[in-house]
C-alpha cells in the first residue's frame, strides 16, 4: 500500500543518498541490465574523454546526456552496450609526467630516467586519474559498466590500432613522406590538421618589409613582408601570382633613388605603412617576372645557400604560385619550401631542395644562429638586416597563430619525414558512406562535416613520443618495412628480442617463443620499450621497429571496433557494429567525428556509427569560457552539494538546445529546482491522502469509475506528453522534451489538476468522485515518473517505489517500459477547450482583482463575451470549473450592453485637416455615432467636402458601475461585482476556514485529526458565519465551531476582526 511519504520537504542531498543506498543494496542497475538482454542491440559508444584530471559542466554535460540516452533506450527494451571508454595515452600526459619528475627536455627522459620507468609513470598517471572521473560520472548519477571500461592502453585495444594500420598499408594508404608539418618545439614532435583546429590563439610577432636585391640592376629591389623572419635563413624563391599586375616604383629613399617591385594593387598601402613616396613607372604581369634571379640577403650566413645557388636552377629566383593573394603583404611571397606547405609544394613544382636547418627543439642546427631557438632569434635576424641595409619597416602584428593543444606553445612550420594515413585518396568516399548512412544532429552539423572532410589532407600518424601506441613498422638497414597486424603475428616474424643492449635469439617453436619473451621482457605489453625489443625477419632481411607512436587521435578513432577487441573478438564485432547513437561537443566534428570515420573507411569501406549528435560548450552567465584566471569555474561537484543530482541533471537538459552553447545559471538551476520541488509537493499531498484511505488502484475498475471533465483533460495532456518527450530525445531536441515536462508538472499538473480536485481529496470514504480523482492522479504518475525517469532518475524512483511499485510490482522505475500513448485517451478537442477556460479563469481573476474582490468572496454572475465558438462550448461544456476557480455562481456566454462615448480623435483630425478642424471637431461632437455605425462618410461642410472614417472618432466603453471586464484570447470577461449579504456571509466563511487551516498546519495536524474551533469576533461577524457553520466544520475537520472566549492554540487575526482557537479532539 502506498505509505505516507518519508520526506514532507524536497532534499535532493538526503533523497539522493537514500536512492543510491537502495540501488546498491538490491544491484538495481545489474538488474535493469538483465531485464534487456534478450531485447534488440543498441550499440551506444562513449567518446572517451582524456584523462587529464578531474572533470568539468563540459564533460558532466557530456555524460549527461549520454546517461540519459542509455537509460531511454533501455526503457523502450533495448539491449544497450554502455560501455565507458577512456582516452589514456598521448603527450598532455607525458607533459604532466614530465613536469611530475622535474625533466626539462624531451632527452631528458631517456638519460635521466628511462624510457620503461617513464611509461609506468605513464600508465600510473592515466589510472589514476581515470579512478578519479569514474567515481565523478558516478556522482552524477550515470549508468554504465564502470567495472569494465574499454581502455586505450590494453593490449587489446593497441592491437586493434595494429590491424587497422596494416590494413591501411594493404591498401596502399600508409606512406612515409616527407612535409611541412605543424611542429611543437617543446614536445618535439609533428601534429596532425586536425589537432590544430581550434588552436589558434591571437599573438603578438614581428611585421616586417625586406628588400632583396635583384640580380645584374642596380638599386632594383623585389619588396617582400613577413611575420616570420626566422625563417628568411631557409629562403629559396620569393612567389608571385601569375595574373596579377604588378608595378616597378620608384622611392626616395635615405639611401637615395631605389626601385620596388610590388603588386600594383597594394602600391599606395605598402608604401604609406612604411612611410615613402613613390610613384609607378613600370607595369607587368606577374609571369613575366618569372626565373628573375635576386641576392639572397642571408647568403653569407648561411653557407647553404651558396651550394643551393649553384645546384639548383631555380634557387633565388622569382617563382610562379596561385596561392599568393592581395589580402596583405606585397604580393611577392617569400618562400621557404622547408616552413610552410604552400612553400614546399610550390617548391616541389620547380624542383627546390626542401631545406629546413631547424632540429627537433626549434633551434638553428648550422649558420650564424646556430643552437639558438628560432623564434628568440627573430630580433637579433631583424637588426641584422637593419644593419646590412636591407630592413625597409619593422612593427608588429598581433594575429591568429597555431599553439601545441597539449602544451600550448607556439607551433612552428617544419619539414620532416613523417608516417601518413592517405586520406586524400579516400574522402570522396568518406563524404558519400556519411552522407547515405549517418544521421546527424542537427542536421545542418553534416554540411559543415563534409565540407571539412573535402578540405582536409593527408593524415600524419606518426609522433617522435613514447606514450602512444608504437607504430607497428619494422625496417630493415636498406629501407624495406614491413607492418605487423597482431601480437601473434610479432611474435611469429620474431627472430630474436634485444634487452639492455644485449641481442637474445630465439627459439623457432611459437610456444617456447612466447615463454622466451615473457621470461626475459616480462607480460605482454605492447607499449615502447617492450615492442622496441623485437627483431623480425621477413623475407630474409632482419626489421626493426621505427621508434615512433601513432597520434593519440587515432587512439579514439578506432574506438567502435577497439573497443570491442576487434579482430581478437570478431563475434562481438559482427553482433554490435556499427554503433548506433554517439555525441560529443562541438569541437568534435572535425576531430573525433571525423577520425573515426576516416580510420573506419580505410580499414572496412564505410563508416562507423549511425546516429552523431553534436553538443555545445558551456560557459558562465555571462558568455565567457570558464578559466582560472577569470576565476569563474563551477565544479560539477559543487553544483551537486548545493542543489542535488537530479535538478543538475535536468537543469543542463533543459537550459539550451544542446547544439548551442550553454550558459550555466544558478538561478536557472534554482528555477528547475522549484518544479522539482512542485512535483514532490503533489506527490506528498496525493500519497498523504492516499495513505489514509488505503488507496488500491488494482482494486478499481476504471470503467466504473464517473471521471470527471478535468481528469480526462490530465490523462490527455499526459498522453499527448509521451509523444513530445519521446520526439524531442529521438530529434536530440532535449529541451523540447524537458520543457514540455517542465510545463506539465507545474502548469498542467499543479496549478490546475491539482487545484481542481483538491476539494475532492477531502472527501470522507470511499466516494466515487474522490477514488475517481486519486486513480486519475496515479495514472498521471505512471506515464510521468517514466518519463522523467530517464532525466531524473532519484526522485523518479523514490515516487515510483511508494506510489506505484506497491501494485506494478517491478523493482525499479528504471526496469519499466517506456510509456505508450493509450487508445482513446487523447482528446484534443478537450484540450482546446480547457486551454480557453483557463484563459477565462485569468482574466476573470485579473478583473475581479482590479475590483477588489477576494476570490474568497463569490461573485453573482460572470458573462464571457465571445465570437469564437470554441469558446463558447468551453463555457458551457466546462461550466461547473469555471464557476468553481472564479467563486462565481453563474458564469454565462452573452452580450454585455454599454455606452459608447464618441469624440473627435484631435490627434488624427488636427494635423490632417488644419484650418477645417474645427468644422469636423464640431460635427463629430454632433453626429460621431452615425460616422461610428457607417464606418465612413463624405461630409459637406461650408461649401467644402471631407472625407471622414472611423480614424477621426476616438471610442470609450462606458460599462455599468457594476461592471469590471478583462480581454482574454478569445474574447472578454466581465464580472459582476455586486455583493450581497449572502455573498458576503459564504465569503466570510471562507476567510475563517483559511485561517484555521493555516492554523492546523502551524501545529502540524495530521489531515485526519478533528478539531474544535472557538471563534471570538464581532457581532456582525458572528451573524454572518451563523449562515454557513456547517461549510466550515466540513472544510476544517472541525467536529464543533462555537462562539465565545478563543480556547487551546489561539491566533489573532486583525484583518478579520477576530482571535480563534483550535484544540485537538483526542
Amino acid at each position: 500500500m502506498i505509505r505516507e511519504p518519508e520526506f514532507r520537504e524536497y532534499n535532493p542531498g538526503k533523497l539522493e543518498e537514500k536512492i543510491e543506498h537502495f540501488w546498491q543494496e538490491n544491484s538495481v542497475y545489474e538488474k535493469v541490465k538483465a531485464s534487456r538482454a534478450e531485447g534488440p542491440k543498441y550499440y551506444f559508444l562513449d567518446g572517451p574523454p582524456y584523462v587529464s584530471g578531474a572533470i568539468h559542466l563540459g564533460t558532466a554535460w557530456n555524460k549527461i546526456i549520454k546517461d540519459m540516452v542509455i537509460r531511454f533506450r533501455t526503457m523502450q527494451g533495448y539491449n544497450v552496450r554502455r560501455q565507458p571508454g577512456f582516452d589514456m595515452h598521448g603527450l598532455p600526459i607525458e607533459v604532466k609526467v614530465e613536469q611530475a619528475l622535474g625533466l626539462k627536455t624531451k632527452k631528458d627522459i631517456e638519460t635521466e630516467i628511462g624510457v620503461d620507468n617513464f611509461i609506468r609513470k605513464c600508465k600510473e598517471f592515466a589510472l589514476n586519474n581515470l579512478r578519479v572521473m569514474t567515481e565523478q560520472f558516478k556522482m552524477l548519477g550515470v549508468w554504465m559498466d564502470w567495472d569494465e571500461p574499454y581502455m586505450t592502453i590494453k593490449n587489446e585495444y593497441i592491437e586493434s590500432g595494429w590491424f587497422t594500420l596494416k590494413r591501411a598499408w594493404e591498401k596502399g594508404l600508409l606512406e612515409k613522406d616527407k612535409r611541412v608539418l605543424h611542429w611543437c618545439p617543446r614536445c618535439e614532435t609533428a601534429l596532425a590538421e586536425h589537432e590544430v583546429r581550434g588552436e589558434y590563439k591571437l599573438r603578438k610577432d614581428p611585421s616586417i618589409y625586406v628588400k632583396f636585391p635583384v640580380e645584374g640592376r642596380e638599386n632594383e629591389y623585389l619588396l617582400i613582408w613577413t611575420t616570420t623572419p626566422w625563417t628568411l635563413p631557409a629562403n629559396l624563391a620569393v612567389t608571385v601570382h601569375p595574373e596579377y599586375e604588378y608595378a616597378k616604383v620608384k622611392v626616395e629613399t635615405e639611401n637615395g633613388e631605389e626601385y620596388w617591385i610590388i603588386a600594383k594593387a597594394l602600391v599606395e598601402r605598402v608604401l604609406n605603412e612604411v612611410g615613402v613616396r613613390g610613384e609607378i613607372v613600370d607595369e607587368f604581369k606577374g609571369e613575366e617576372l618569372e626565373g628573375l634571379r635576386y641576392v639572397h640577403v642571408l647568403m653569407d650566413e648561411y653557407p647553404a645557400q651558396k651550394e643551393f645557388r649553384e645546384r639548383y636552377e631555380w634557387a633565388h629566383r622569382v617563382i610562379l604560385g596561385e596561392h599568393v593573394t592581395l589580402e596583405d603583404g606585397t604580393g611577392l611571397v617569400h618562400t621557404a619550401p622547408g616552413h610552410g606547405e604552400e612553400d614546399f609544394e610550390v617548391g616541389q613544382r620547380y624542383g627546390l631542395p626542401v631545406y629546413s636547418p631547424v632540429d627537433d627543439q626549434g633551434r638553428y642546427t648550422e649558420g650564424r644562429w646556430k643552437g639558438v631557438y628560432v623564434k628568440d632569434a627573430d630580433k637579433e635576424i631583424i637588426e641584422h638586416l637593419r644593419e646590412k641595409g636591407y630592413l625597409v619597416k619593422a612593427g608588429e602584428i598581433e594575429h591568429k597563430y597555431p599553439h601545441c593543444w597539449r602544451c600550448k606553445t607556439p607551433l612552428i612550420f617544419r619539414a620532416t619525414d613523417q608516417w601518413f594515413l592517405k586520406v586524400s585518396r579516400v574522402k570522396d568516399k568518406i563524404i558519400k558512406e556519411n552522407d547515405e548512412k549517418v544521421t546527424w544532429y542537427p542536421d545542418w552539423v553534416k554540411v559543415r562535416y563534409d565540407n571539412g572532410v573535402m578540405n582536409s589532407g593527408d593524415w600524419v600518424i606518426s609522433r617522435q613520443r613514447y606514450w602512444g601506441i608504437p607504430l607497428p613498422i619494422w625496417q630493415s638497414e636498406d629501407g624495406e618495412i614491413y607492418i605487423v597486424g597482431s601480437f601473434k603475428e610479432l611474435v611469429e616474424l620474431s627472430v630474436a628480442i634485444e634487452v639492455n643492449g644485449e641481442r637474445i635469439e630465439l627459439p623457432e617453436s611459437y610456444e617456447e617463443k612466447l615463454k622466451a619473451i615473457e621470461e626475459k621482457l616480462g607480460p605482454e605489453d605492447l607499449h615502447r620499450p617492450y615492442v622496441d625489443a623485437f627483431i623480425i625477419k621477413v623475407n630474409g632481411k632482419e626489421m626493426r621497429r621505427v621508434k615512433d607512436v601513432v597520434d593519440v587521435w587515432f587512439d579514439s578513432g578506432i574506438a567502435s571496433w577497439a573497443s570491442l577487441d576487434y579482430p581478437r573478438n570478431r563475434e562481438l564485432f559482427e553482433k554490435l557494429w556499427p554503433a548506433d547513437f554517439i555525441v560529443e561537443g562541438e569541437d568534435q566534428v572535425t576531430k573525433w567525428f571525423y577520425s573515426q570515420q576516416a580510420a573506419s573507411v580505410i580499414a572496412f569501406d564505410t563508416v562507423p556509427y549511425r546516429h552523431v549528435a553534436m553538443h555545445g560548450y558551456v560557459l558562465d552567465e555571462k558568455g565567457d569560457k570558464m578559466s582560472k584566471s577569470l576565476g569563474n569555474i563551477i565544479r560539477p561537484e559543487e553544483v551537486v552539494q548545493k542543489e542535488g543530482r537530479d535538478p543538475f541533471r535536468f537543469y543542463m537538459l533543459w537550459a539550451t538546445n544542446p547544439w548551442e552553447n550553454l550558459r550555466f545559471s544558478w538561478k536557472g538551476l534554482e528555477q528547475v529546482k522549484r518544479m522539482l520541488n512542485i512535483l514532490w509537493n503533489v506527490y506528498v499531498l496525493s500519497a498523504t491522502y492516499m495513505s489514509l484511505d488505503n488507496f488500491d488502484p488494482t482494486r478499481l475498475k476504471p470503467e466504473e469509475l464517473p471521471f470527471r471533465e478535468e481528469d480526462r483533460w490530465i490523462l490527455s495532456r499526459v498522453n499527448g506528453l509521451i509523444d513530445e518527450v519521446t520526439e524531442g530525445i529521438e530529434t536530440f531536441r532535449l529541451t523540447k522534451a524537458t520543457r514540455a515536462i517542465y510545463n506539465f508538472v507545474v502548469e498542467d499538473l499543479s496549478r490546475w489538476y491539482v487545484r481542481l480536485i483538491r476539494k475532492r481529496m477531502w472527501v470522507e470514504g470511499d466516494d466515487p468522485d474522490k477514488l475517481a480523482a486519486y486513480y486519475t492522479v496515479w495514472k498521471v504518475f505512471d506515464v510521468l515518473l517514466r518519463l522523467m525517469a530517464p532525466f531524473t532518475p532519484y526522485i523518479a524512483e523514490e515516487i515510483y517505489q511508494n506510489m506505484l511499485r506497491p501494485f506494478v510490482g517491478v523493482e525499479s522505475v528504471h526496469m519499466l517500459d517506456w510509456p505508450k500513448v493509450e487508445e482513446g485517451t487523447r482528446d484534443e478537442e478537450l484540450e482546446r477547450e480547457m486551454e480557453y477556460v483557463r484563459r477565462i479563469v485569468e482574466a476573470g481573476s485579473s478583473a475581479r482583482q482590479r475590483a477588489r474582490i477576494k476570490l474568497r468572496y463569490p461573485v453573482r454572475r460572470i458573462v464571457v463575451e465571445t465570437e469564437d465558438e470554441t469558446v463558447a462550448k468551453a463555457v458551457e461544456r466546462l461550466n461547473r470549473i469555471l464557476r468553481d476557480q472564479l467563486n462565481a455562481k453563474e458564469v454565462v456566454v452573452g452580450k454585455v450592453e454599454r455606452e459608447l462615448v464618441i469624440k473627435p480623435n484631435f490627434a488624427k483630425v488636427g494635423p490632417e485637416f488644419k484650418g477645417d478642424a474645427r468644422l469636423v471637431i464640431a460635427w463629430i461632437n454632433e453626429h460621431g455615432r452615425e460616422l461610428y455605425e457607417r464606418g465612413e462618410m463624405d461630409v459637406e461642410l461650408e461649401g467644402k467636402t471631407f472625407h471622414l472614417t472611423r480614424e477621426h472618432l476616438s471610442v470609450e466603453e462606458k460599462l455599468p458601475d457594476f461592471l469590471v471586464a478583462e480581454d482574454f484570447e478569445g474574447g472578454r470577461v466581465f464580472v459582476d461585482k455586486t455583493l450581497t449579504r449572502e455573498l458576503l456571509a459564504e465569503g466570510l466563511a471562507r476567510e475563517f476556514v483559511r485561517r484555521i487551516q493555516e492554523m492546523r498546519k502551524r501545529l502540524d495536524l495530521d489531515v485526519n485529526d478533528r478539531i474544535v474551533v472557538t471563534i471570538e469576533t464581532t457581532d456582525e461577524n458572528r451573524e454572518l458565519l451563523s449562515e454557513n457553520l456547517d461549510y466550515v466544520k466540513k472544510e476544517t475537520r472541525a467536529v464543533e465551531v462555537r462562539f465565545g472566549e478563543a480556547k487551546g492554540y489561539v491566533v489573532e487575526w486583525p484583518e478579520v476582526q477576530a482571535k480563534i482557537g483550535i484544540e485537538k479532539v483526542e
